[in-house]
């Protein structure tokens, strides 16, 4: 496995030890190593939650749903975790301004993204965040924009805060998911509409946007005065050949008319600490924001957790070699997940992966309505993905694979997948 140090520091070969001890570097994880999940209350394994979201007598099925990653974070993560709670007092605790600096350093150095100081506001989350969002910029009634398959969670947003959905779906050309354009232009002329949420990179189909495509969609509902979150806590899992642009990078126009969300969560498996950040480089906005979440008891100039802060301080210090590794080997259980799919079972299409780790694919050509598909995924061979319909109607015959796990158990995933559908072939 091949690890890197960074943009300006070249490669490291993890088996060359002598390499590796020149360096002072020494690999500490093991993606292929399986972690026992039961009984600690994860969402992805546990039963119960299995039996709920799936149906009585599923709650054995090999989960590959949940965007959590089964991969143990990063050491230097739980070092300094480990180090505030070995002080035995965990009272009300302020925003360490480090904290700040941790990120601002992240993302200028891997993204190019210059953020300043009193731009960051803290959530406990980003879902939360997206409801906070649309809470404070639209009313009960007004639309806002999705593009849809997308995110279930920001339908769900939406429709819980007294709000209506309005789709923007995405179209196929030549075999790739692009934004429709024209359809965008005629809908958010609509003075109804007041915010849009950009999912950036896209989940699921696995899109990077490119900056025209950002652009084009920026200037639209700049012009029509529709207020965007930028979704972008899945930027750092960008695979090979693709490039995350920031949204508020791209000018001072679209910064000023955005608010960005951040998140060490999906880069390191930290999604249980409960904390994230948004990029509010407008005053006005950012004074607004921050009044409204003290209203709600979060704040002053919002609110995380404890370990959560620590936690992504100490990623984005001490972590860049873990995440460059880990980008390889999803990579790579990409390429096996896409391989034995179109090769096992013809007329099935894995989307290309450009960023995130939730693969998205299409099961239509076999000519199953989405419920037989749905039956044999759970029933015979298995699994548990999140179907194509929970993103919204036009994700049904489509299944989202989250291949953030060792390679043994996708493989396993896999051969149960293609023998079960392959009785029917």
């Amino acid at each position: 496995m091949i690890g890197t140090l960074g943009r300006a520091g070249g490669r490291v070969d993890f088996h060359n030890k002598n390499r590796k001890k020149e360096m002072g570097l020494e690999k500490d994880w093991d993606f292929d190593q399986i972690i026992d999940r039961s009984n600690t209350g994860s969402m992805k394994w546990e039963p119960g939650v299995l039996k709920e979201k799936f149906g009585k007598g599923r709650e054995r099925l090999l989960p590959l749903w949940v965007a959590d990653m089964d991969f143990k974070s990063p050491t230097v993560v739980r070092q300094a975790m480990e180090k505030r709670l070995a002080h035995q007092v965990y009272g009300y605790t302020i925003q360490d301004q480090d904290y700040n600096k941790a990120l601002i350093s992240w993302y200028q150095r891997r993204h190019q993204w210059d953020i300043k100081n009193n731009w960051v506001l803290t959530t406990p989350g980003i879902v939360p965040a997206v409801n906070y969002f649309i809470q404070r910029f639209s009313k009960p009634g007004d639309k806002v924009l999705i593009q849809t398959p997308v995110y279930y969670p920001f339908a769900q947003s939406i429709v819980t805060n007294g709000r209506r959905i309005l789709e923007n779906p995405l179209k196929i050309e030549e075999g790739r998911f692009l934004m429709d354009f024209e359809d965008l232009t005629n809908k958010v002329k609509d003075p109804r509409v007041k915010v849009a949420v950009l999912c950036s990179p896209h989940n699921p189909v696995g899109r990077v946007w490119t900056r025209e495509e950002l652009e084009r969609f920026g200037n639209i509902c700049i012009e029509n005065n529709v207020l965007i979150l930028a979704d972008e806590i899945h930027c750092d899992l960008i695979m090979p050949g693709s490039k995350h642009i920031s949204f508020q990078g791209i000018s001072r126009e679209f910064a000023m008319n955005s608010i960005a969300g951040v998140a060490a969560s999906k880069t390191f498996n930290l999604a249980g600490l409960q904390q994230s950040s948004l990029i509010i480089p407008n005053d006005d906005l950012y004074n607004e924001f921050s009044i409204y979440l003290e209203t709600l008891g979060i704040g002053p100039r919002g609110s995380g957790t404890l370990l959560g802060a620590i936690a992504t301080q100490a990623a984005y210090n001490g972590a860049e070699l873990w995440l460059e590794d880990l980008l390889l080997y999803l990579n790579e259980n990409y390429i096996y997940l896409k391989t034995t799919l179109e090769d096992q079972l013809p007329g099935v299409k894995v989307h290309d992966l450009e960023g995130t780790y939730l693969a998205w694919a299409d099961f239509r050509p076999l000519g199953f309505s989405s419920e037989k598909i749905i039956q044999i995924l759970e029933e015979e061979a298995g699994v548990a993905l999140d179907h194509g319909d929970w993103f919204g109607g036009d994700g049904a015959g489509f299944e989202r694979f989250n291949i953030a796990c060792p390679r043994s158990i996708l493989k396993k995933a896999i051969e149960s997948v293609t023998a079960a559908f392959g009785k029917y072939l």
